[in-house]
């Protein structure tokens, strides 16, 4: 049995509430234009659905709860605002992993309530404490070993035997039995934490062989586990605001990880087993005949003059240019040329950066038009038509070996064809290659020229070239 009443008719009216906040809320952040708002909006939804729980008749340890609310509050305030946007692929990924964890929490709190006075839970009280439980488990460590790979703290190269992919399927098929163990009656307390250190270690031993070239699907991913979790604890907690909101949240995460996998030309059992961007290989001055390759680099002086004599330009932002936090300096550059006549346009590729829209919230937050924001899609007929590209710190969504090379990790991928533009300027650290491990073609073609040095410094440099030269 649970040990939740059904909430009474005015709490579940602020439920509903909050739920249309959600769903709002999700379908504004469609658009840049319109993301400040909805995110505004699921807040408000956030806050009506949480002073509703608060009213509950014989809701105990409100002090202990107000205690929680203000603590995860004050800490929720201070990252946003001290974590820099090039950070907050790490930050989304520790609080996704918070929130399976405390999908995960509940679940344990009401089995072994349960357990403790005798009871014994059955139907869908049961199923959906065990799928809370294992999947909430896994989103709190996988998102763990994302959020280490991403800071740094665990390698980005894939880590794991080659039996590992057996272990994992041997591993969540015990787990699924086990499950089914628990849920029928069997195992008791025992069983359970026997289950919850299993889903714990199946997250990690998931994510581990996972390539850093693939973080931001697995994170996409590793959402929509957490949202599905939630979801089994409103069947819990009998809370229609949870089960409306879980389910959002893992819908819009699975539909944006099969739209990533697709941009990759990938499916998501490939991201999850393939292992991209183990074998990373250093840059090569030979070419695959064994011809030498010639790299032209260019000055800042030079780089100014060429964009001097230019009608239109298209950046394309990297996670190089996230790094060196040049968006500010990118849009002075910008401004610059269109006060000159210049058309200047962005081509964000939908796997740039290591998060989701990454770099679309980056040249947000410098205040970059978004009518001069284009997908790949909107944006790849224009190369061929356009004077310069100007890549900061993108390698792999840029390559284009991914259209001729049948053997390279990427072929196939759809990229953005700035090899078709007229000249093509690159600023990058190094000729280093990209998180597939693989090296750039478009580097040794003949119309692009490499800018070395940090993308900030150099966007400052040229940015000052242009008005010195009026």
């Amino acid at each position: 049995m649970s040990f939740v009443t059904a909430p009474p008719a005015f709490v579940q009216i602020a439920y509903l509430a909050a739920a249309v906040c959600f769903i709002l809320g999700l379908k504004r952040l469609s658009t840049p234009a319109t993301a400040r708002s909805g995110n505004q909006v699921a807040a408000v939804g956030m806050a009506v659905a949480v002073l509703a729980t608060l009213l509950l008749p014989g809701l105990r340890h409100q002090g202990w709860i107000l205690v929680a609310l203000v603590a995860g509050s004050a800490l929720g305030v201070v990252g946003a605002r001290r974590v820099q946007m090039t950070d907050m692929p790490q930050m989304v990924a520790l609080l996704n992993g918070l929130g399976g964890g405390a999908a995960a929490l509940v679940s344990a709190a009401e089995f072994l309530h349960a357990d403790a006075v005798g009871e014994r839970l059955a139907g869908v009280p049961a199923v959906t404490t065990m799928f809370g439980t294992l999947v909430g488990a896994v989103s709190f460590s996988g998102s763990l070993v994302a959020f280490g790979k991403l800071q740094g703290l665990v390698t980005e190269k894939p880590v794991g035997a080659a039996a590992q992919k057996v272990v994992n399927v041997a591993l969540f098929a015990a787990l699924v039995v086990l499950s089914a163990f628990l849920a029928g009656g069997a195992g008791g307390s025992v069983g359970y934490f026997l289950l919850l250190a299993g889903s714990l270690a199946l997250g990690a031993m998931m994510v581990l062989p996972i390539g850093g070239a693939d973080m931001p699907v697995v994170i996409s991913l590793l959402n929509s586990f957490t949202g599905l979790a939630a979801a089994s604890t409103g069947f819990v907690l009998h809370n229609n605001a949870l089960i409306i909101s879980g389910t959002l949240v893992g819908a819009s995460g699975t539909l944006l990880t099969l739209l990533m996998c697709r941009a990759m030309n990938r499916s998501l059992g490939n991201v999850l087993f393939a292992g991209v961007g183990g074998a990373v290989k250093g840059p090569s001055a030979v070419a695959v005949d064994g011809s030498s390759r010639t790299v032209r680099e260019i000055t800042t002086e030079d780089a100014s003059v060429l964009l001097s004599n230019i009608q239109s330009l298209i950046v394309v932002p990297g996670y190089g240019m996230a790094v060196a936090q040049a968006q500010h300096v990118l849009r002075e550059l910008a401004d610059i040329l269109s006060k000159h006549g210049v058309d200047v346009k962005y081509a964000v590729h939908p796997v740039a950066g290591r998060m989701p829209g990454h770099m679309n919230v980056l040249l947000a937050e410098a205040n970059v038009p978004y009518t001069q924001l284009y997908d790949l899609e909107q944006i790849n007929s224009d190369f061929e038509r356009t004077d310069v590209a100007l890549v900061i710190g993108a390698n792999d969504v840029v390559n284009p070996a991914a259209r001729t090379d049948t053997a390279s990790p990427i072929y196939g991928m759809p990229i953005l064809d700035v090899d078709r533009a007229r000249h093509v300027i690159v600023i990058k650290r190094s000729l280093q290659p990209g998180f597939a491990g693989i090296d750039n073609a478009l580097y040794y073609d003949p119309k692009t020229y490499m800018l070395f040095g940090d993308a900030r410094d150099a966007l400052r440099k040229l940015v000052e070239a242009l008005r010195t030269a009026g």
